[in-house]
């Protein structure tokens, strides 16, 4: 008995550990990269550019009359560059299985130590078996 209230606050600990998980940015499409195992973006190539001053001569200079002179600016490449981002974080599909089977696990550890209270209770080892479960 004592051992299913004990497992209890075990779960509900790791209820709070897997819901805090970080979770792949739904905005990115992410692949599996094997080379790193993390998960990676595909590249985005990028141009960065840079205002540079140019005038336009609207008038000619006279003798009575100075040019008439616009400024404009004219963006020109300066270079590019591609980015690739990596992240460990999960996708949201994999955090909701493991918070449904740890919830799961929660409810069959209730129902077992309300029954638990007319059972004798016989020592056993279950480490292996729920963590076996919850990350197989």
């Amino acid at each position: 008995m004592s051992y299913l209230l004990f497992l209890e606050k075990q779960l509900t600990d790791l209820h709070t550990f897997v819901r805090k998980l970080p979770v792949l940015d739904a905005s990115e499409s992410w692949v599996q990269d094997p080379s790193t195992d993390a998960w990676k973006t595909e590249p985005v190539r990028t141009l960065r550019t840079k205002k540079v001053p140019r005038n336009h001569v609207k008038a000619e200079a006279t003798e009575k009359h100075p040019a008439q002179v616009e400024v404009y600016y004219e963006d020109i490449p300066v270079g590019y560059w591609t980015t690739v981002k990596f992240s460990g974080a999960l996708p949201a599909r994999r955090v909701n299985e493991l918070l449904d089977r740890v919830e799961k696990l929660q409810q069959a550890v209730k129902f077992a130590r309300e029954e638990a209270n007319g059972v004798d209770v016989v020592d056993q080892r279950v480490g292996d078996a729920v963590f076996g479960y919850l990350f197989g």
